[in-house]
């Protein structure tokens, strides 16, 4: 238990008070028009008015979350002038895109609770509209019909039907336009529809600009009434509720007024929708840079360059058409040397901050990469190199162990470069044991298992051309786990991984699993890149 509260339990906090305040909301606003003030309207339809109101104050909170993690701007400035918060706080900026989709579920949640208790309402007040007899329900819908201004019904004539209603009137038009926004956007966002067509995931993802929108003018038409303070001391419901049929006639009983609530969400969302406005704005001037193409190769988009260097540069790795057709524009596939200027144009933006910045923030590491997930230790390693290069030595971890799994032989190519210059560099220096790495290869045929058995006594592995033999299938974690525990009691390691949900589950379990139950052990801390 306490291993498991070392790496999560910040994170569970933070989920707690998230729904402790979306509980408070729900409870309080649901109470507040149990208010005398509201009972001619719950006369009319019910309870349905407050299972439609307290939904609408947890949908302005959870509005005014989700544009803050999408920010990512605002998230690397957090996570660059918060240097000195601890790590377990540094942490939850890399989870951001996990919250994002938390506020997300929990606001089509409130909006389904939200439309459904208005059907009712609006079925209810229809009725009250055609109520033949002269009941109180049909009483209070007549009241208003003078002036237009003070009723209470919002439907106000029987000539109509709810769903023409919904149609013609400001909150039920932004209302429809918001809801199908809202659906679009949730179900193009599913796993196999963001991986499979990203395009449509992105696009569709823009209809937030609609939803905002409706969701700023849906109280405009003010459809939820109440009677005003003052007529609730003239027309006590509780003194005056049974004499409804001579309202008016008796001073101590006037007919009732009634007042729509003003709209209140703007309140709630102008704060992130300015700053996700700004975020866009620097995004786009950021964009307009000029940026020259000096190398293409495998991975979209993480960057591969250190801080260090002059020039940044990302391998993308060609799975699909649009890659493809990157690949061929750029002149990839040419064999002659291309001319910046005849490259196409590039929008550039970034760089955001992800987990692999904490790297040192820890001074043992396990930086674990599948496939083309190694690519944010690319620049790990590279910035690892170049500070050891310059003898900063003080700003880096004491121990890195690095695992690369990869299905391919030739995907090592590009990579075995830069190993190899560490590995050098490290010799020189006189620290070889400053960096483990194992490089599984999880595929191959009769053929190359062939080859590697021949050459495989040489000094040098066969694939990589490093010292470090390569070795084939997968790695035994619990080995792993139990071999670095071992040899750095007492100390916080930082377990970093880029790469699929399935091994991210069995690397965060082990994490738990292998930390020691005592503060003062082992503890590792598993953090994971998200895109």
């Amino acid at each position: 238990m306490g291993n498991w509260v070392v790496n999560e339990g910040l994170s569970i906090l933070v989920i707690l008070v998230w729904l402790g305040i979306n509980i408070f909301l729900f409870v309080y606003y649901y109470i507040v028009y149990l208010d005398e003030r509201f009972y001619y309207t719950r006369v009319l339809i019910g309870d349905a008015l407050s299972w439609a109101r307290a939904p609408a104050a947890c949908l302005n909170f959870n509005c005014m979350l989700i544009l803050l993690p999408v920010c990512r701007n605002l998230l690397s400035f957090v996570r660059g002038s918060c240097k000195c918060c601890s790590r377990n706080i540094m942490r939850q900026l890399d989870r951001n895109i996990t919250f994002h989709k938390l506020v997300a579920y929990m606001i089509a949640f409130h909006t389904a609770i939200h439309i459904i208790a208005h059907l009712f309402n609006f079925e209810r007040f229809m009725d009250a509209q055609l109520e033949k007899s002269k009941t109180i329900a049909y009483v209070l819908s007549q009241i208003g019909n003078g002036d237009n201004r003070l009723y209470l019904n919002p439907i106000r004539t029987n000539d109509t039907n709810p769903t023409f209603v919904a149609f013609t009137t400001v909150a039920g038009l932004s209302g429809v336009a918001s809801t199908l926004a809202l659906i679009l956007i949730i179900t193009s966002s599913m796993e196999v529809i963001r991986r499979s067509y990203f395009e449509v995931f992105w696009f569709t993802h823009h209809l937030f600009v609609i939803f905002f929108i409706g969701l700023v003018i849906h109280g405009i038409g003010e459809i939820v009434r109440g009677q005003t303070a003052s007529s609730v001391l003239l027309n006590k419901p509780s003194d005056c509720e049974s004499q409804y049929e001579n309202w008016g006639n008796i001073p101590e009983c006037p007919i009732p007024e009634f007042t729509g609530n003003p709209p209140m969400t703007w309140k709630w969302v102008i704060g992130p929708m300015v700053l996700y406005m700004f975020e866009r704005l620097v995004r786009f001037w950021r964009s307009k840079q000029k940026v020259v193409i000096t190398k293409l190769e495998w991975h979209p988009f993480t960057l591969t360059s250190a801080p260090e260097e002059d020039h940044f540069s990302v391998h993308i790795r060609i799975v699909g058409d649009w890659t493809q057709q990157l690949f061929e524009a750029c002149g990839g596939e040419k064999k002659e040397f291309q001319e910046a200027w005849k490259l196409p144009k590039m929008a550039v933006d970034g760089p955001f901050g992800t987990a692999s910045e904490d790297v040192f923030r820890y001074e043992v590491v396990m930086l674990v990469g599948a496939g083309i997930g190694v690519t944010p230790f690319a620049s790990v390693l590279k910035s690892v190199w170049y500070r050891y290069f310059n003898n900063d030595t003080g700003l880096i971890p004491k121990k890195i162990y690095f695992y690369w799994l990869c299905r391919e032989t030739n995907a090592f190519e590009w990579f075995a470069d830069l190993l190899q210059s560490l590995e050098t560099q490290m010799l020189e220096k006189g620290n070889a044991d400053f960096l483990s790495y194992r490089i599984y290869l999880t595929g191959w045929d009769e053929a190359q298992a062939a080859h590697f058995t021949v050459h495989h006594e040489e000094e040098n592995d066969p694939i990589t051309g490093l010292k470090q033999k390569t070795l084939y299938g997968r790695p035994n974690w619990e080995n792993e786990f139990k071999t670095i525990a071992g040899n750095h009691p007492g100390a916080r390691i930082g377990v970093f991984l880029c790469g699929p949900e399935v091994l991210a589950k069995s690397l965060s379990k082990h994490s738990i699993n292998y930390s020691d139950a005592d503060p003062r052990g082992v503890h590792f801390i598993f953090n994971k890149e998200n895109f």
